[in-house]
């Protein structure tokens, strides 16, 4: 007994010192600088398998709890298409759009996903998306609190293995060939603004529209008319991380204050272009959604006057209209926007994971006592609204 006792203990002694051996030549090693750590070596064989098997089992296993909306909307795909376009497309390629010689010399090379997006399911999209991957260039998302926006690129992506080349344009930059088609009408606003502004604006044609009016499909806001304040304070607010946007914020952080106030002015002085509700409004890019029925307007006009008193919801026209006289400028102005981006918004303000202005405590508290049906109901209620009614008297329609 007394034997095998000795005997596993120069065992352990020996593995200690077999151990402490290896460390310390491998601190040698890497401190003599022969690690191969250029990009243009690669990897070994050995080391690429290990790196992708380690990868893909913890997506795997980070990813089983997941459960993946439902990403068949129009709208949601063409806001993933969006960012996909800008933040993901100079690494990943597209229809079209190979990937460029100096990001197929990283190590390791960035996948051409519309050939590899079908190896992952949504969900561990999802995760890849939302928090990146060490030891490569794949960033975690701007904005961890905006998974409605994650879910969109992953709606994207399940998209693109089937783009051609002419449709990935289209859902990527629509409203380009809207401008080269439409001729005078379509461009003159933007050339008015001249260099450099110009193509500043053009670039956030490509979501907002050339005529503010978000391309017609809810995927993104109306702009136009909107006042001058409240776009200036909400580009601030992205730039400085105060409103959550992983789609957002990259953009205004990268611009001055100078550019923020000319495309406030831009967008601010378009009010005249949004002449229809957007619920009367043909979509550009996707078929229009049915007409909210008129009990659900009805429903969202009694709680924008009256409030939800008994589950601590005040009324929304004192802030948002519809109404007269002035209102503060940092209120948005609700009356003809999308009602699928008006019940997004109302949810992120009932979760608390929509930031902004210092008014922003204001909606937390308002949309709290909300439920699912009626933030549905007062997004249908002021999209059915024309635009120039939002601080104007109503006119009551019959009960």
């Amino acid at each position: 007994m007394r034997y095998m006792f000795g005997h596993g203990k120069a065992l352990l002694l020996g593995l200690a010192i077999l151990g402490g051996t290896l460390a310390v030549g491998g601190v040698l090693v890497v401190w003599s600088g022969l690690v191969p750590i250029s990009a243009s070596s690669g990897h070994w064989p050995v080391t690429r398998w290990f790196l992708h098997f380690a990868m893909r089992n913890a997506v795997e296993t980070r990813a089983s709890g997941i459960k993946a909306p439902a990403l068949s909307d129009p709208a949601l795909v063409l806001k993933g298409a969006g960012h996909y376009a800008t933040g993901c497309m100079p690494c990943h390629g597209a229809p079209g759009k190979p990937q460029s010689l100096i990001v197929q010399q990283m190590t390791p090379k960035p996948p051409l996903l519309s050939q590899r997006v079908h190896e992952w399911t949504p969900e561990q999209l999802f995760w890849i998306v939302k928090h990146g991957v060490k030891f490569t260039a794949m960033p975690a998302w701007v904005s961890l609190q905006r998974e409605d926006e994650i879910w969109a690129v992953v709606a994207f992506l399940q998209e693109l293995p089937r783009l051609s080349p002419e449709r990935y344009e289209h859902l990527a930059y629509g409203e380009r060939d809207d401008a080269d088609a439409g001729g005078e009408a379509a461009t003159g606003s933007l050339r008015a603004l001249g260099e450099p502004l110009g193509p500043l604006v053009a670039h956030c044609t490509r979501c907002h529209g050339a005529d503010g009016r978000g391309r017609g499909s809810g995927a993104f806001p109306k702009l136009a008319g909107q006042s001058e304040t409240y776009l200036w304070t909400s580009l601030l607010a992205y730039a400085e991380g105060e409103r959550n946007s992983g789609i957002m914020q990259p953009i205004a952080a990268e611009l001055s204050e100078t550019e923020m106030r000319t495309l406030a002015a831009h967008y601010a002085g378009q009010e005249n272009a949004a002449s229809q509700p957007a619920s009367h409004q043909a979509n550009a890019d996707e078929p229009a959604a049915a007409t909210a029925d008129s009990a659900s307007i009805a429903r969202g006009r009694d709680i924008a006057r009256r409030g939800v008193p008994g589950q601590g919801v005040p009324s929304c026209v004192d802030c948002h209209g519809p109404r007269s006289g002035p209102s503060n400028p940092h209120y948005p102005r609700l009356a003809g926007q999308y009602a699928d981006y008006l019940a997004l918004q109302l949810s992120l303000f009932k979760s608390e994971t929509r930031g902004g202005t210092p008014y922003v405590r204001i909606m937390h508290s308002a949309a709290k006592g909300l439920n699912e049906t009626q933030i549905r109901d007062l997004a249908n209620y002021y999209s059915s609204l024309a635009p120039d009614l939002g601080h104007q008297p109503e006119a009551v329609p019959s009960e």
